[in-house]
């Protein structure tokens, strides 16, 4: 289906309602109305066919790097909102030919639903299958599978968040470095000596320096100069629980992300924080999810207004946060904790927030997909509703997606496209609405688009066409 029939089909609709339906609501509430009333004309495949095509009418020229304009992300000086997901182990899963038909299938069954960016790790630190063996020695084989994660996205039109190391102990991160260290004959006493100790800053930045300066062995691009990588972040869910002031992350936050500027100018640097408010913001902590987030080494205000920090991140657990058992509350807090951050960072950061994480478990009690379905759409209309202000509400990436066949890798929180008919039409849904503002610029011949920020107020009435 072209995307002509869709214009027509929403002008249809547009002039069966324009005398008294739209008048007096807002933007979004009336490309709601005009896009679901749409998808009942032309039914749902019409939707991804149309998201499709949008995409592939995409040139090469096109494919630039995303950069932030204000408290926007913009491509060619046009928005771009982030729309995704994630999927940890794409490099893993690469690195071996039995199984990287799966990164190819899960690029492939989010482009069919509209998804432009991806989460996923440039790391596996002394692990199973370990990209990097040992400090700065890595395994060949394991790195072509990450050029492979790369160039098979910029396919799909999938641009990548990459982290560069984890908190936690899977695939290594910090408490690996510090085994590295004490192998070394450092003295170390803490996973948190990751943070301050230098030598393991140094494997750290070594590990940075080979990531970014790798040229890509299917493509001939080097990394910190591919627009398919959409920004990189320094760590997954940093926190250092040894120092509740937050000072020693905060100093690790200062230098890294200078040091990644260094390397590469031109790409975006995020964190990788879940938006804890800390000692700098007495008053915001109300907002945490419990007295324990404010005392992780995190401070959500302070971190972000970091040199070389282009963006906010933050992850949303109220399954984990605030109890486990599937409640209202979960809902009520997820729409609390997306508003506060949103209006931090329009009022004290100037820059967009990602939503970069956020999901519902199958495991925990009184689960179901309609609630799964309900938190979905939560989460996409908190973004919708500041989108159309053009405020900081940058986007959103689902935890997680997975393609048929990779069940067993569930922790609970995978997302089967194939096996959620209603989940896939909800995101799917929501991709149609981001392309449409997206898109914006090519409906002023149709639409007569009037404003310089069209997002404020959509312009749908009879009068505007």
């Amino acid at each position: 289906m072209s995307q002509s029939i869709l214009m027509v089909t929403i002008f249809m609709i547009f002039i069966n309602h324009s005398s008294s339906t739209f008048h007096g609501s807002s933007g979004v509430e009336q490309l709601d109305t005009v896009v679901e009333e749409a998808e009942d004309h032309l039914a749902y495949p019409s939707t991804s066919d149309w998201i499709e095509e949008l995409k592939d009418g995409m040139e090469d020229d096109q494919w630039q790097l995303v950069q932030k304009k204000g408290n926007q992300f913009v491509v060619n000086d046009q928005p771009f909102y982030v729309n995704g997901f994630n999927t940890y182990w794409l490099m893993v899963f690469a690195a071996d030919k039995s199984t990287r038909g799966k990164v190819t299938d899960t690029f492939k069954q989010a482009s069919s639903v509209g998804l432009t960016v991806c989460r996923t790790w440039a790391f596996n630190d002394g692990q199973w299958r370990a990209l990097q063996k040992s400090p700065s020695v890595y395994d060949e084989e394991v790195f072509k599978g990450l050029d492979f994660v790369i160039s098979e996205a910029r396919k799909y039109k999938i641009r990548l968040i990459l982290s560069l190391t984890n908190n936690w102990d899977a695939y290594g991160g910090k408490s690996q470095y510090v085994k590295w260290g004490k192998a070394a004959g450092l003295n170390l006493t803490s996973d948190d000596d990751f943070f301050t100790h230098p030598t393991l800053k140094s494997y750290y930045k070594a590990h940075v320096k080979t990531v970014l300066n790798r040229v890509n062995t299917l493509t001939n691009i080097t990394y910190k100069d591919d627009p398919t990588v959409f920004a990189w972040e320094l760590m997954n869910e940093p926190r250092c629980t040894s120092d509740p002031s937050g000072d020693k992350l905060q100093d690790w936050i200062q230098e890294m992300a200078v040091y990644f500027k260094s390397l590469d100018p031109k790409h975006l640097v995020e964190i990788g924080l879940e938006g804890f408010y800390g000692p700098s913001a007495p008053g915001r902590v109300q907002f945490n999810p419990n007295t324990y987030a404010q005392q992780v080494g995190t401070d959500f205000i302070r971190n972000h207004r970091v040199l070389g920090v282009d963006f906010a991140s933050v992850h949303i657990y109220a399954d984990s946060w605030i109890s486990q058992s599937i409640s209202d509350l979960h809902l009520q807090f997820t729409k609390s904790w997306m508003e506060a951050h949103i209006e931090d960072a329009e009022k004290y950061l100037g820059m967009p927030v990602v939503f970069s994480e956020f999901g519902v478990s199958s495991k925990d009690p009184g689960y179901n997909s309609s609630f799964r379905d309900t938190l979905l759409s939560t989460v996409y209309k908190t973004i919708l509703n500041s989108t159309k202000k053009g405020g900081s509400g940058g986007g959103s990436l689902l935890w997680q997606l997975f393609p048929e066949g990779t069940d067993y890798m569930d922790d609970g929180y995978a997302i089967i496209l194939s096996k959620s008919t209603s989940t896939s039409n909800i995101i799917a849904l929501h991709s149609t609405r981001l392309a449409l503002f997206n898109s914006r610029c090519s409906w002023k011949s149709h639409w007569g688009c009037r404003k310089k920020n069209p997002l404020e107020t959509f312009p749908l009435y009879s009068d505007d066409l």
